[in-house]
């Protein structure tokens, strides 16, 4: 039997509760990152296994932004030799499924990621193919949870629900700093909803006087003991880069 405190504070949260706080603060954190254009960016994905051995990857990364659509997003691996040449093309929607589209080298072919594989492994990490493309505010519902202070930050934390029933997740959980509105942390629940992953991002740096990008990106699987490190570097913006950058054609060209 429940106490009488218990009681009143799950009433007391449940009130605080409100989706429309929540989207308020979703279309906020997407309205302060548009305008950027285009940017390019080079990372290391480091794959971590559940014994503590790592493998490295070199990657580079292009994305142009999106008009009335979602992002366009290119991954090109450089190494090491077996992933070398191979490259990821996301078109992101507002509304429905992702495009996607995976280069193989070796079989010197396009490959389209079906929507039913978007919650697979990305290349053997922990990030699902749903988490590399951008996360528009569209692909969600939202509930504001509360306020919480996370490493210092004062913070909102805000629940949010997959649209795409295809989607891995039956919900996430997004720590967003008050300051600047970036996302500093979010958990992912499996379709059962129990704890899948957590993401922590870190080392934000600020480009062209608005655009924060983090350095670091750790993903944790907390079933498999797994986790993947996405480490950023060399971040240039407005490339002029365009559509005919990111088709499918393209992908082949790449070198």
């Amino acid at each position: 039997m429940k106490s009488w405190l218990s009681v009143l504070v799950f009433s007391a949260s449940a009130a605080l509760a409100s989706p429309e706080r929540g989207l308020e603060i979703a279309v906020e954190a997407d309205a302060r990152d548009q305008g950027f254009g285009d940017s390019t960016s080079t990372m290391s994905m480091v794959l971590r296994d559940s014994a503590g051995n790592t493998n490295e990857r070199a990657i580079r990364n292009r994305t142009l932004e999106g008009a009335d659509e979602g992002d366009k997003s290119l991954v090109i691996f450089d190494s090491p030799g077996d992933v070398r040449g191979t490259a990821f093309l996301s078109h992101t929607k507002k509304a429905g499924s992702d495009d996607q589209w995976l280069y193989l080298p070796a079989l010197k072919r396009v490959k389209r990621i079906a929507s039913s594989n978007k919650a697979g492994p990305f290349m053997g990490s922990e990030f699902a193919y749903e988490d590399i493309a951008s996360q528009e505010v569209e692909k969600y519902s939202y509930n504001y949870l509360r306020d919480e202070t996370l490493n210092g930050m004062d913070s909102f934390v805000v629940e949010r629900f997959p649209v795409d029933k295809k989607s891995g997740y039956s919900k996430q959980i997004v720590w967003m700093d008050k300051a600047e509105y970036r996302a500093h942390q979010v958990e992912y629940y499996d379709r059962k909803g129990s704890l899948l992953k957590t993401l922590v991002a870190s080392g934000w740096e600020q480009f062209e006087g608005q655009y924060w990008r983090p350095s670091l990106m750790d993903m944790t699987n907390h079933q498999t003991g797994k986790g993947t490190q996405l480490l950023y570097s060399d971040w240039v913006f407005n490339n002029g880069m365009d559509e005919k950058d990111f088709t499918k054609t393209a992908l082949k060209r790449l070198r």
